[in-house]
This record gives structure tokens, sequence and C-alpha cells, in this order.
């Protein structure tokens, strides 16, 4: 994915660099009496032992959420960060009051042998309880390279850089968009292929899922027809390692919401260098280019509104070029606003990713490259 987004983030688009989460894997969460990191301000922790769980939904009582997995025991590819082992381990895991169990496994993922920083099933949505519907689901996988790496894994890998859908009593998953044959085919950004699949959307009788390794923004019908809706550009930002330099940064989005006016908004993680204040929110309404609704953010993986107010995620608050050697990043969940800064909400948030609003409270999925080490936790809204 990251041909100008080196050295950090092979899986930059799905969460954050591996060259990252593979020096996060050994660093502990402790947790307060609150149920949250020590020195944290109080938040509830409601699910832990998920394996980089990264975007989350409620349909009904019941939260969803997309575990990327642990990659497994291959076969193995090189990339730019390091050797990415694949295996079935990506899950789709439900939370309710009585816990929270994993009903959908053996979904496709691909990790570092230590099981961090994966690229898995990156959202799911389960449809509301119409007839026939309330026991299916619809996910994105994601790839995080160019479309004949999928190859490499025969056909256990078919639905990497897909969208798929399947039942949460268990079967088969079906394939309903080949967005990494879409990317290879049509390469929207002019970039190169590469593919991704992050964020997912329903939208009537279709879904709108963002392409982070593509730049873009998609549509997908059920009967498998996909089309371009935006394409968000490169900036051209200074090298922080060559002086005077600068270099096209990608805009990798990351998730996409509707708004209360109806048009589609999109978060932005940014590419390399990832650079604090960079990312941008853009507001998408079909049939015309995107246009920037807020900025002055940093890594965003995920938005979501309530009552009127647009949240924000951002993984890391200080940039990723900039967070401490050998140690998780710190992000927060912030309320944005056009015009005006970020207002914090709540901050040190170990590596968030997520976030799904219900009743007053924030669901937000933390320890995001974490195997074995990622959480749920519920913050207080005002």
């Amino acid at each position: 994915m990251l041909r100008t987004r080196a050295p950090l983030a092979a899986a930059a688009a799905a969460v954050a660099s591996t060259a990252l989460a593979t020096t996060m894997l050994a660093v502990p969460v402790q947790a307060d009496d609150s149920g949250g990191p020590a020195g944290a301000p109080p938040w509830k922790t409601v699910a832990t032992g998920l394996d980089n769980p990264r975007l989350l939904s409620f349909s009904g009582r019941a939260l969803y959420v997309a575990e990327a997995g642990v990659g497994g025991s291959g076969p193995c590819v090189e990339g730019p960060e390091g050797e990415s082992c694949f295996g079935l381990s990506g899950a789709i895991t439900r939370i309710t009051h009585h816990g929270s169990r994993r009903v959908v496994t053996g979904l496709p993922s691909l990790a570092s042998p230590e099981g961090g920083g994966a690229i898995g099933p990156s959202d799911v949505v389960v449809p509301g309880h119409r007839r026939g519907s309330k026991h299916h689901f619809a996910a994105t996988i994601g790839l995080g390279n160019a479309p004949e790496v999928r190859d490499t894994f025969g056909d256990a890998g078919r639905a990497l850089g897909t969208v798929v859908t399947g039942s949460l009593k268990g079967g088969p998953v079906h394939i309903v968009g080949d967005l990494a044959a879409y990317e290879e085919k049509r390469d929207p950004d002019g970039n190169g292929p590469d593919s991704n699949p992050t964020g997912l959307m329903r939208d009537g009788g279709s879904v709108v899922v963002t392409d982070s390794g593509g730049n873009s923004l998609l549509r997908v019908r059920h009967h498998r027809s996909t089309r371009t809706l935006a394409v968000f550009p490169n900036t051209e930002v200074p090298n922080p390692f060559v002086p005077g330099e600068v270099v096209p940064m990608q805009a990798v989005p990351t998730s996409v919401v509707r708004g209360p006016d109806g048009a589609y908004y999109v978060s932005q993680l940014t590419g390399f260098p990832f650079p604090a204040g960079g990312s941008s929110i853009w507001r998408v309404v079909r049939g015309e280019e995107p246009t920037v609704y807020a900025t002055g953010l940093t890594n965003v993986t995920d938005l979501a509104w309530h009552k009127g107010s647009l949240y924000a995620v951002q993984l890391s608050s200080a940039g990723l070029l900039n967070e401490p050697p050998e140690a998780l990043p710190t992000g927060s969940l912030v309320k944005v606003a056009p015009g005006a800064a970020p207002t914090p909400v709540a901050e040190g948030l170990p590596a968030p990713y997520g976030v799904a609003l219900r009743g007053g409270k924030a669901f937000v999925t933390t320890c995001a490259v974490c195997p074995d080490g990622g959480s749920v936790v519920s913050i207080e809204l005002d």
C-alpha cells in the first residue's frame, strides 16, 4: 500500500505502521480500578482479549467488532515492513451485557510472525431486525498490498481485499465486492494498484467502502458492481528526514459515515510522514468532488455523529512519527467542528481505532495493534 508512505506503514491504512506495531507487541496495558489504563481518564472496559480489534457497530442491543486476527503459519510474504504471514484467524465478535463471544471465525488475516499489526477483517455491519436479515452481516477484509499478492495464498486468500457477507450462525462467507480486483483494473487514484478495504456503511441496497490503499470511496451493489464515488488527493508535505525536500503524502481514507445532511463524511489517517495536525475530514456529495469539512486532526481512523456533533478517533494524538520508540501510540476521542480545534473528549487512549455511539456513550476499540490484547472501552459523552 505504501509506495510513498514508507518507512512506516504497510498496516497504516488498517491501523498503524507495521514497523511501529511490531515494536509495540510486548508493551503491557495496565488497568486501574476505574477499568481503564493506569493514569488515563476514567472509562469502563467492556471487552478484552481481542486480536487487533478495528471498527465496530451496533445492531439491536449487540455491539459487533471486527478483529483483524493474528495471521498464521503462512504462506508468508516480504514487504517494506518485513515478513507478513497468512492465516485464518480473523473474526467478528459480538458483545452484549452477557459478555463477548466470537460469532464468526476463520476469516483471512495477515500479520507479523508475532501476530501484531494485522490486516484482516476491518469493519462489520449487521442489518437491523428485518425479516430474513437479522442473522447476516457484511464485513470488509483488508489486503494492504497489490492485488496479485493474493495469489500467494491460494483459494484461502481470495477474500482478502473484498467485501463479504455471511451468516452469524455459521457457514461460508460470500464475496459481494472484490475491491482489490477493481483497484487492479481501474486504479482510481492513478498511484498504481494497491487495495485495503477498511470502513463500511450500508446505503440502501448497497454498501459504501473506504479503500485505504486506493485512496478512494467506493460503492458496492449487491449484484457485485463497483463504482468510484470519490478519490482523495495526495498532499505535498516536508520530508522530515531530508531538509528542503517535499514528498507526496497520500490521503489514506479509513472510515465513512452519513451525516445529518445526508452527505458522506470520510476520515483520513494520512500516509507517511503522518504529521500532527495533517489529517482532514472530507465531505462527499454524490456527483461532486470531495470537499474538506474539518482540518487540524491527526491520524484519524473513525467517525461517528451524536446529536448533531461529529466525533473522531485519533490513533495518535502526536502523530505516528512522534511517538516514543517501542511504545503503543497514544490517541484520543475528540469532538470536531469546522474552523475550530478539535475538542478532547477522552485522551491517553492506547492505540484507539473504532468508535460506535449508543445511550450517551462512546464505545472505542483500543490496543488495536495487539494480539490478544485489544479491548473495547466505553466513554461517557456530555
